[in-house]
């Protein structure tokens, strides 16, 4: 069953990567070509607003927010969200449920933090307003690096597979924490009190067993717009909800299959031979369907189901959104040498070298120090191959980049648009050379089933 679950996660995460693809293509063709360029650019400017009377819920510090706003604080909130529950499954059933399963990779995710800020650090001038963006390359995309694993289908053996998710999911938390602790404005203590109101008020959901997600959503929502006010960056709300929406069932499993099998057993059993034959249901029987209906809803916890509704509304909306509003880049103002140096070569070294590096040097040091052993049924260069896919940094590294850049006005749209061609090119070259590394060193198809 574990299998089961990791795997549908591998092909979740697989398949969005090709609309996020889809989506950075078509932003970069609107950013560059004459006529949409206008369009694509002045679009992100346009307010949003959900107004009663005087008061808008889409506002920050008394202002509406522009749609760039919305798509980077709002939406992307719901995303943190689903990364909140998945950290929080794993957690507590998956592969951070112990640390010999999750020493390997969490040491691994502080690898790829901490050198790929050296690499920024050692390679980018010292300018304060250039060094905000040093986290930049900390981040794995987890849909791109596990879009490009899943182009060797069963040659990579399964352990590598966890590995890499795991790692991208540690490295999630460490995005997460950095965002909450280095991109927090000044506070206002009147929201913050309303922040932990709401999340008092899911912490006794959560104990006294309530399992109706509208109750988690709803405070999730007035928690988002007390976050947004606060001075503390308003996704984080989302991980905070994730981490307070139960895991368990509040009347257990055995409750609900004991309901169903009493319904099944009143209900009626007929055999018709005629295909032709009209079935009628009588309003009691329906009811009892809609009772078994409702008993098989209750045994997937309140976590779980949201996480499974969230699933495609996340792929195939938010992140191809996200991508489209933040991966265009006018390239008319760059010339080929600006990608060798400032922010740009520094984010591109960081997440191709600092990444590579990072994981692979701190896994190896884990493993020689008999710290953790070796996923199972690969070797080294097998393992280095899927190190050098770590650089793949996007969704996150786009997010702090724009965290990093944007407050500091006119200047910092230079350097976002500097760090976001370091983002592409970085992640295009480690996609590239972790394809033909992984080509190359992964065992064959029939190697790998035996």
């Amino acid at each position: 069953m574990k299998n089961y679950t990791f795997l549908s996660l591998f092909k979740k995460y697989s398949t969005a990567s090709f609309w996020l693809i889809a989506a950075t293509v078509v932003a970069l063709i609107c950013a560059n070509v004459p006529g949409l360029k206008e369009w694509y650019f002045g679009l992100w400017s346009t307010p949003i607003s959900l107004s009663l009377g005087e008061f808008n819920f889409f506002s920050h510090g008394g202002h509406p927010m522009s749609l760039a706003a919305f798509i980077n604080d709002f939406l992307m909130a719901i995303f943190f969200l689903s990364v909140g529950l998945e950290i929080k499954r794993e957690i507590l059933v998956g592969e951070l449920s112990s640390i010999k399963k999750a020493i390997l990779p969490i040491i691994g995710a502080c690898g790829g933090m901490l050198i790929p800020v050296l690499f920024f650090l050692l390679s980018c001038p010292s300018d304060a307003s250039m060094m905000r963006g040093m986290a930049i390359p900390m981040a794995t995309d987890i849909a791109f690096s596990l879009g490009v694993l899943a182009m060797f289908g069963k040659r990579v053996p399964l352990s590598l597979k966890i590995f890499l998710t795991t790692l991208a999911v540690a490295d999630d938390l460490g995005g997460i924490i950095v965002i909450a602790l280095c991109y927090t404005s000044e506070i206002s203590w009147a929201y913050m009190a309303l922040a932990l109101l709401c999340i008092v008020v899911m912490v006794l959901g959560n104990r006294f067993r309530v399992s109706s997600k509208t109750f988690y959503l709803v405070a999730g929502v007035v928690l988002w717009f007390a976050m947004l006010n606060s001075g503390i960056h308003a996704t984080i709300s989302g991980v905070i909800a994730a981490f307070c929406i139960p895991a368990c069932l509040s009347k257990g499993s055995q409750y609900y299959i004991e309901r169903i099998r009493r319904n099944i057993n009143e209900f009626p059993v007929t055999e018709v031979t005629d295909k032709n034959h009209v079935v009628v249901l009588t309003n009691d029987q329906i009811q009892t369907l809609k009772s078994i209906e409702s008993a098989s809803d209750h045994l997937i916890s309140p976590l779980q189901k949201l996480e499974d509704d969230l699933r495609e509304f996340i792929n195939y909306l938010i992140l191809p959104i996200f991508a489209f509003a933040n991966a265009g880049v006018d390239l008319s103002g760059f010339q080929i040498g600006d990608l060798f140096s400032g922010v740009s070569l520094a984010v591109m070294l960081g997440l191709v070298a600092g990444k590579f590096v990072g994981v692979l040097s701190f896994s190896w040091l884990a493993i020689k120090l008999k710290i953790a052993s070796m996923p199972t049924g690969c070797n080294w260069k097998a393992f280095a191959s899927v190190c050098m896919l770590c650089g793949i940094g996007f969704t996150v590294s786009m997010f702090i980049a724009d965290l990093s850049y944007s407050p500091l006005g006119a200047d910092g749209k230079t350097l976002l648009d500097s760090a976001k061609l370091g983002i592409l090119c970085g992640t295009i070259i480690s996609a590239l050379l972790g394809a033909a590394l992984l080509k190359r060193n992964l065992p064959k198809a029939e190697e790998n089933q035996a």
